[in-house]
């Protein structure tokens, strides 16, 4: 990552508040000049147990950008700072600097610089829900597709499991219908057999290996928490509305049944006390409208499954014929205007068999980018 990401600055006070103006200084190292860079911190746009994100703006170029300041504990690394240097790609939300700053009573804050991207797709499933509308089919597609292109990436290059995907999480730039994951302050690196905390995700999109407890689970929660959000968009209103832990359970065997003895093995081999209510599955036409393309029913079904390695992964989903109306070479937006890049992909392919690339990346790309292509999948 570049130098200019580097935290070169204290700064004092307590910046966060509107209007406050906030200095730092990036550069300096390899013999490069120093420059100052001053944010006007302009509204608060998130407040959670982490601490804040505020919007801001560079003075200096104008630009706005996003500031989520976190209490550093000062014996720890920060851990979502780790992860957000080492990632890039179209559907993640970048990191372009930090600094520390301290307040009047010597705490220390780390200050992460974002780009700034307007709406969560929280907000927009709201606008949609206030108008009493479902979210056109399109825009379905266009979001979904890019939530698993973005996941594709995090999962493979740097191995990334998210832990907390929800609409809140999930930044759309309204006017191109750009994507971006962000929030990864519940991320983590999972390592095969090191155990990790099962008390994570928020619960409507909580996989149901971290009810039964899990503490050796995998990126397929991701996955879930996907095809819970697909779902919402779907049918305008989360499908697991649990007020609880255990109720969020039976949200989930409302609609898929009753887990077999094998299916809580393969979620948590060492969980023991099976006691549920016996209930048989519903349809998952039943839940949708009768309108709903057999295409998104089938990929919601292959999302919501009991056992995490039946789940497809983000790639497989971006591959599904729900999202075959993006790769048409004559895909537009409603209001006629292009759709955003969708098939530059990357290191996320490395590892996909040559059937899946050809069915990721259409006809009309193949021709455009032609030896790119076959020096690609190693035809």
């Amino acid at each position: 990552m570049a130098d200019d990401k580097e935290m070169s600055a204290s700064v004092n006070g307590n910046e966060s508040l509107t209007g406050h103006i906030i200095s730092t200084t990036i550069g300096g190292k390899n013999g490069e000049p120093k420059q100052t860079i001053s944010y006007m911190a302009e509204r608060v746009v998130g407040n959670g147990s982490f601490g804040i994100v505020f919007q801001a703006k560079c003075l200096e170029t104008g630009e706005a950008v996003a500031i989520k300041k976190v209490l550093q504990d000062r014996r720890y690394k920060n851990r979502e700072l780790q992860l957000m240097r080492v990632m890039d790609h179209p559907n993640v939300i970048s990191l372009k600097h930090c600094f520390f700053s301290t307040t009047s009573t010597n705490e220390l804050y780390l200050n992460l610089v974002m780009e700034y991207v307007p709406q969560s797709l929280y907000q927009v499933i709201m606008h949609y829900s206030n108008a009493n509308q479902r979210m056109p089919l399109i825009y379905v597609k266009l979001y979904m597709y890019q939530i698993f292109r973005g996941l594709a990436y995090i999962h493979t290059v740097p191995g990334v499991c998210h832990r907390d995907l929800k609409p809140q999480n999930i930044l759309v730039d309204t006017r191109t219908h750009q994507v971006k994951l962000c929030d990864f302050g519940s991320a983590k690196v999972l390592v095969r057999g090191e155990s990790n905390i099962s008390y994570i995700c928020s619960r409507f999109y909580r996989a149901p290996e971290l009810i039964f407890g899990a503490t050796e689970y995998t990126t397929s929660i991701d996955i879930w928490s996907a095809g819970c959000v697909l779902a919402e968009l779907l049918l305008g209103q989360p499908l697991f509305p649990g007020g609880s832990a255990v109720d969020q359970l039976v949200e989930i065997i409302k609609v898929l049944g009753t887990p077999t003895r094998e299916e809580v093995r393969c979620m948590n081999p060492n969980y023991n006390d099976f006691r549920f209510p016996q209930l048989k599955a519903r349809p998952w036409h039943k839940i949708f409208d009768k309108r709903m393309p057999p295409e998104a029913i089938d990929l919601v079904s292959r999302l919501l499954q009991y056992s995490p390695s039946l789940r497809c992964t983000a790639l497989e989903a971006c591959a599904h014929p729900f999202f075959d109306e993006l790769r048409e070479p004559n895909a537009r937006l409603s209001n006629g205007r292009p759709l955003p890049v969708l098939f530059n992909f990357g290191q996320e392919l490395s590892g996909a068999s040559p059937e899946l690339v050809n069915r990721l990346i259409p006809d009309h790309v193949k021709r455009q980018i032609g030896l790119q292509f076959t020096h690609l999948t190693g035809t």
